[in-house]
């Protein structure tokens, strides 16, 4: 079996390319493809941008299609550089008989609605990365000749016994944003729904399709946790409480769980008033924890067809190991926001 892994040094590529080798059976040839030279084997290729190099030439038995930027604030033109075009490169490679693996998000599935933040230039969907997402599997399901999966993955964080991850970002801005106090309130419903997945358990979400039968039509596999997903107002609390569980054992001061605004009410009235008195490091917070918004209050969560178990011992073994690999973030003493300008003001 032929088996080619794009995104190879990612966060989610790295652990399935791990699961592959461990699980797959005698004689598999795993064939790794990344943009960037990495301390493990693989094959240099920018996606999209350049002709495959000649080692790639199919046939494969599988493509396991993790590469992807997954910046919430790309235009419409970095998204498709960024996502769509490297797709049409990787279908290049593929045959009839392709079981294509393609990794998605969870939230093309979500609600749609063009007044929200960047929606009407995504068609409705909330940013470039989440627009581009969706284009992808209208791509793959409708041009792709052989059989597909696509795995949606909500919001990933560590795995679940030991919160180890590759690199910290997306979920991962708010901790030291909620410790160093840029994360003056939380925007949204305390009672939203908030879907996170241990990384593992996505990395076996996409291993379980690379090895298993191709489905005979286009299979979507979502993990979540569905009714028993975290709620907002959780979310918080527990990232707090496991922070200044961290703090205590180091003699810190804990930090105070933020108080939570309504979205409506802080994009009408709270924010217009602020952003003249905020720092442009307070600008800076304010816009990138206004992307978590729309993903940490959902008003209904996902169905998933691989539940996710116990969301909030994930979320605090996640931020455990935040702490442990970022004591200076975890320990440091909150700035209370200040007012350092106006229309007044110079």
């Amino acid at each position: 079996m032929r088996i080619l892994l794009t995104g190879a040094t990612g966060i989610v590529g790295t652990e399935v390319a791990d699961r592959l080798r461990a699980a797959a059976p005698p004689g598999t040839r795993l064939t790794g493809v990344a943009r960037r030279a990495a301390s493990r084997p693989v094959v240099r290729w920018h996606l999209g941008a350049e002709p495959a190099p000649p080692e790639l030439a199919g046939p494969w038995d599988v493509i396991v299609h993790t590469a992807a930027s997954t910046r919430w604030t790309l235009s419409r033109t970095e998204a498709l550089d960024a996502n769509i075009r490297p797709l049409r490169a990787v279908l290049a490679l593929a045959g009839p008989a392709t079981h294509l693996v393609h990794v998605s998000t969870a939230y093309v599935g979500g609600v749609r609605n063009p007044d929200d933040l960047r929606g009407p230039e995504f068609e409705g969907y909330r940013n470039g990365y989440e627009w581009s997402k969706a284009v992808c599997e209208e791509i793959v399901t409708a041009e792709h000749r052989g059989p597909v999966t696509v795995v949606r993955p909500p919001l990933i964080m560590g795995g679940r016994a030991d919160g180890r991850i590759s690199r910290f970002s997306g979920p991962y801005t708010l901790f030291p944003a909620l410790v160093s106090g840029l994360a003056a309130v939380v925007v949204g419903d305390p009672d939203g729904y908030a879907e996170i997945s241990p990384l593992d358990d996505v990395a076996d979400a996409i291993v379980a399709a690379a090895l298993g039968p191709a489905p005979a039509a286009p299979r979507t596999e979502t993990l979540a946790a569905g009714p028993a997903a975290l709620r907002l107002g959780s979310l918080v609390r527990i990232a707090c409480d496991t922070v200044n569980a961290f703090r205590a054992a180091h003699g810190v001061a804990p930090v105070a769980v933020p108080p939570t605004v309504p979205t409506e009410s802080w994009n009408r009235f709270f924010l217009p008033l602020a952003r003249q008195w905020l720092s442009p490091v307070q600008q800076q917070a304010v816009d990138l924890l206004a992307m978590f918004q729309s993903y940490t209050s959902m008003a209904e969560p996902f169905t998933p067809t691989r539940p996710v178990r116990d969301p909030g011992a994930v979320l605090a073994t996640s931020v455990r190991h935040w702490a442990r690999s970022r004591p200076r973030q975890a320990l440091a003493t909150p700035s209370p926001w200040t007012l350092v300008g106006g229309p007044d003001r110079t």
